[in-house]
């Protein structure tokens, strides 16, 4: 009996995937340390000077984690309900934070209990901020207002009500000391001037604003908002400069690298998108498990946080250069070892002797090879196989076929496991390298379960979803195949022309020239 041999999965380049200098510096992080808050976390700031603790603010308490720790070194907790956007000042040593009952409270890094308190909003206050003078505080709350508030005499300076819903974000100017920004649930972005009695500037956004964030020279401004990411020129009086439309929910939080070259946005469609900000494309994206509400990146670009609605932390690293060059020079020698010897050729009286190699086989080879073929089939449809490398589903999809056991594969299964290979096959029936076999798939299920059709209001939504997916992609074809008749039509038309003008000039002796200037 011949030895069994493992399925060959073809390798198949992904269309549109271009390894770039930012795919490999993004895909340079280490994997995620996973940290558990008590409830969503809803606002992340890392300190602006060294060791750069970052606090994360989520339920009722404000927690300061250093670089590298796990567990939190400081714990504000003086709040009776949520707390929302602790954000530090710019030497570091004072935090702000807004909360459910409407105050807002001032703390001392080396302390625990508030330093100031100021009351006079009347609902929550989401939105808190210092500016760049360090001695004022500006807020946005619930109750439409935004206020700003001297700190040495813990009173309020002016409060402007000129938004008509929820102040849910804001930042300020780092170059003008009087200037900060809100965005509102009433769509729009003002931009306020404190030595005026009013707003300054308003830039309508035309959804409910969740992110603003200005750029480092005070000329841009970015709002998030809906699905759209947009670019305001703030000199030109707010003209929008781009709108990015990149995500599939809503945009909930922005943020840029040290160098200002780099936008980074999240979303609760689970995709941190990482743009260019000379030509505002996509150059990189991560893919977390849940929703995203808090983003933010450390001073030297060294640490990513991720806050997600599910209250857990993701935090990534990236690996020193330093530590990069010492782990190279330890594989030197390895590699002298492993490399000695291969050139040696064998003499006359010397005896060859060959060990065969352990084929190690995977558990759907080792399923396949005991012929349990609806085993092996469900062991491809697990998520880390059917989401990351759906090329081996397929393979052994198509080895089932071959076989000629991929309907009893297919047979006998509950409504769940139908609802997983439907939405596996709607997902991919369109990718060209998939289509040959998934479509013989697509046709085994139909046969098979068609009488069960209108028992399962699940199942009969898969296949609704099923037909839809591939009536779209007829059409499509249909229309390449009509673009495709005019080009046909038009090179036709173009080679008609070309040997008419040929055989005109036949009689003055320039065919031979005219071919040669025209094939040129």
């Amino acid at each position: 009996m011949a030895s069994y041999k493992p399925v060959v999965v073809p390798v198949q380049p992904r269309l549109g995937e271009k390894v770039t200098q930012d795919t490999l510096y993004w895909r340079g992080y280490k994997t995620p340390v996973q940290i558990k808050e008590f409830g969503a976390i809803n606002k992340i700031d890392f300190s602006p000077v060294s060791p750069y603790n970052y606090a994360v603010t989520a339920s009722s308490r404000i927690h300061v984690y250093g670089r590298y720790s796990q567990e939190p070194i400081k714990t504000f907790s003086r709040f009776k309900d949520a707390a929302y956007c602790a954000t530090y000042r710019d030497d570091g040593k004072l935090l702000v934070a807004g909360s459910e009952e409407g105050s807002i409270r001032l703390f001392d890094i080396s302390g625990r209990a508030p330093l100031r308190q100021f009351d006079g909003h009347t609902k929550a206050v989401h939105v808190v901020g210092f500016l760049s003078d360090k001695y004022r505080i500006f807020s946005g709350g619930d109750d439409y207002s935004s206020n700003l508030w001297d700190i040495p005499s813990a009173t309020e300076i002016v409060s402007y009500s000129e938004h008509m819903d929820y102040v849910r974000c804001g930042c300020a100017s780092k170059l003008n000391a009087d200037v900060f920004i809100t965005g509102s649930y009433d769509h729009t972005v003002k931009v306020f001037d404190a030595r005026t009695k009013k707003s300054v500037m308003t830039i309508e956004h035309g959804q409910p604003v969740e992110s603003v964030l200005l750029f480092p020279s005070g000329g841009l401004l970015v709002s998030a908002g809906g699905r759209y990411v947009k670019v305001w020129d703030v000199l030109k009086g707010g003209q929008l400069l781009v709108s990015l439309k990149n995500h599939h929910k809503t945009v909930t939080c922005l943020c840029l690298n040290s160098s200002g070259q780099r936008l980074l946005s999240g979303s609760l469609d689970r995709h941190v998108k990482i743009y260019s900000t000379t030509s505002y494309k996509v150059v990189h994206s991560f893919n977390y498990a849940t929703s995203i509400l808090s983003l933010a990146l450390s001073p030297e670009d060294e640490t990513i946080v991720v806050g997600m609605t599910n209250g857990v932390l993701n935090v990534k690293h990236r690996k020193p250069e330093e530590s990069k060059e010492k782990s190279q020079k330890k594989r030197q020698p390895a590699y002298r070892t492993y490399v000695k010897g291969r050139n040696y050729m064998p003499k006359q009286e010397d005896f060859y002797v060959s060990k065969p190699g352990k084929c190690v086989l995977r558990k759907y080879d080792k399923l396949l090879k005991s012929f349990q073929s609806s085993k092996a089939l469900d062991a491809v449809l697990e998520p880390h196989i059917r989401l990351y490398t759906p090329e081996v589903t397929v393979a052994v999809m198509q080895e089932l076929n071959r076989r000629g056991t991929l309907r009893s594969a297919l047979a006998g299964r509950d409504e769940k496991q139908i609802s997983l290979l439907l939405t596996f096959v709607t997902r991919r029936v369109i990718e060209p390298r998939f289509t040959p076999v998934l479509v013989t798939v697509a046709d085994m299920i139909t046969d098979i379960y068609q009488p069960v059709v209108g028992q399962s209001v699940l199942v009969d939504k898969q296949f609704l979803r099923l037909q839809e997916a591939i009536g779209k992609e007829i059409d499509y074809q249909e229309e390449l195949l009509e673009v495709l008749g005019m080009m046909d039509a038009l090179f036709a038309t173009l080679t008609k022309k070309r040997a008419a003008y040929l055989e005109e000039n036949k009689s003055n002796g320039l065919t031979k020239t005219l071919e040669q200037d025209m094939n040129n």
